[in-house]
């Protein structure tokens, strides 16, 4: 498998953190993060294939297993030996818990900010008619209409138009071809029973920040690691970390913290 060019960022000192952003989004999205972050942690923030400044690549190379093969390879050729907390927002959050499972070497915790896992299978129709109006209308248009069902009461106008405007500016086959896969068939983990399964697979320690109680409910009982946990962030939109930064931040920080505590071994 061909991996791409990743653009990053390298800063901060102490425990290694990865931030990985969501579909069609880049590493801008944790700017309200990294202040924060970088005063106890070293901060690694990428941005994916095809999104922001890094390589573009050709059509048929935007499955999950596409991106996790690029963060494999960044942490193996400029970080050798070392792990990660990674924390993920949407998209990212996927691919850093499908990489906790298949490189549990790297990955030392997962975060996930309103990640693409847990979702009801009620949610299907309208990834299904997304996929389709994606893949027959012009993204630039589709996305922005999705994103209007996913913000909260407490998203600014200034970040909507944000979003939009940097969708409308990814590559039309980056848009496309990254969305289904997280979502549709047979090797999808964000809904219904295959995303339980892939949950209770999960062995790391995993932080995951949702928007409402019923998914809250069902998840914390598929996370097996004693320090995993799921919590609710109501009256926020999707990006949770931007409706909420200094709470979130906060969140992240002393969950990231205990993990030095004695009962982290797996139940």
């Amino acid at each position: 498998m061909e991996t791409a060019e990743l653009f990053y960022t390298d800063t901060g000192r102490g425990r290694n953190v990865m931030l990985i952003h969501g579909w069609t989004c880049d590493s801008h999205d944790w700017i309200f993060q990294m202040p924060a972050l970088e005063d106890k942690f070293r901060v690694v923030a990428v941005d994916l294939r095809g999104h922001g400044r890094s390589e573009v690549m050709s059509s048929g190379s935007y499955a999950p297993a596409d991106y996790d093969a690029d963060i494999e390879n960044l942490i193996e050729t400029r970080f050798p030996g070392e792990k990660f907390v990674v924390v993920g927002h949407s998209m990212g959050a996927q691919i850093a818990a499908r990489l906790s499972i298949k490189r549990p070497d790297l990955v030392e915790a997962v975060i996930a900010v309103d990640g693409t896992l847990g979702f009801s299978d009620e949610l299907s129709g309208l990834f299904e008619q997304t996929a389709k109006d994606l893949n027959e209308k012009e993204p630039g248009e589709v996305g922005p209409g999705l994103f209007t069902l996913f913000y909260g009461p407490k998203t600014p106008e200034p970040f909507k138009r944000w979003h939009a405007r940097r969708l409308q500016g990814t590559p039309a086959h980056v848009v496309r071809e990254s969305f289904a896969p997280l979502l549709l068939g047979s090797g999808q983990i964000g809904v219904g029973e295959q995303s339980e399964a892939f949950i209770r697979s999960i062995q790391a320690p995993y932080y995951h920040l949702c928007r409402f109680d019923e998914q809250a409910g069902w998840m914390q009982p598929w996370l097996s690691h004693p320090k995993s946990k799921v919590d609710v962030w109501a009256d926020s939109g999707h990006w949770i970390h931007q409706d909420r930064a200094e709470d979130v931040n906060a969140a992240i920080i002393e969950w990231i913290e205990q993990l030095d505590g004695t009962d982290d071994d797996p139940a």
